[in-house]
């Protein structure tokens, strides 16, 4: 039977919302632990377990964002409902607005805010697949893992599999024509100097929600999140946090 794909860091008794978080490519839910530092005790946060890394190491990895976010959208709707707010960043944002659409397509309404970051809605395509010394070329170029981790060869033998498969599912990844607007508001984030996505690229996650939109540029590069942890999370449990139409 495979593993839960939901990692939860916080379990309260009672709890009145919830923080779903996705990780970035080749990432893994042990990346969000230590937002729980910044939890309000009556939120439950939840961090999504991509197949074939930490406790689902054993899982075949997923080749397709359909059957990922398919799968991602069961279980979670499978929750008690609460209020709820979605993060991604990187390719967990494009997982989560993904998931999200299924989630809403079902009827739920629970969901209120999707906060993606470090990721513009749409890329322009790959026209091949990327080999593995472009794979660690890319990650390094991004700051994600450091080049040690590659030099080492269990470490790279480990890794570099779950990294690829990532890489060619994003790359892979094209929204579907005609895919519905958003109800739950959007709350874009990123770095203002990240190499991957400008902050008029960010913006342009304002057109994937008829609800609120919101835009944040914090200093920083691709991993801008990682020294504004605290910063990032906050805004993301604010449940008062008031976006601009």
């Amino acid at each position: 039977m495979p593993t839960s794909a939901l990692t939860r860091y916080t379990k309260p008794l009672a709890p009145t919302r919830r923080l779903v978080c996705f990780p970035h490519a080749g990432g893994a839910a042990s990346f969000y632990r230590d937002w729980r530092r910044c939890a309000p005790p009556e939120v439950e946060l939840i961090a999504v377990q991509y197949p074939g890394r930490e406790n689902r190491v054993r899982e075949p990895l997923v080749a397709t964002m359909e059957e990922l976010a398919t799968a991602l959208a069961e279980e979670l709707l499978a929750l008690p409902p609460l209020p709820t707010v979605f993060f991604g960043h990187s390719m967990g944002a494009a997982v989560a607005h993904e998931t999200l659409l299924r989630v809403e397509r079902s009827g739920a309404t629970h969901v209120t805010r999707l906060c993606v970051s470090g990721r513009a809605p749409r890329r322009s395509p790959r026209t091949s697949a990327r080999t593995d010394e472009e794979v660690v070329a890319a990650v390094l170029a991004l700051g994600g893992t450091h080049a040690t981790v590659f030099e080492d060869p269990e470490l790279r033998e480990l890794l570099l599999p779950i990294i690829a498969n990532d890489y060619r599912l994003i790359d892979a990844y094209r929204p579907a024509a005609g895919t519905p607007l958003l109800r739950a508001a959007v709350h874009a984030l990123t770095g203002a100097d990240d190499p991957q996505v400008t902050p008029e690229e960010a913006g342009q996650w304002r057109a994937v929600t008829s609800g609120r939109f919101a835009l944040t540029v914090l200093d920083g590069d691709h991993f801008y999140l990682v020294p504004e942890a605290e910063r990032v999370a906050r805004a993301a449990l604010d449940p008062e946090l008031h976006l601009p139409v």
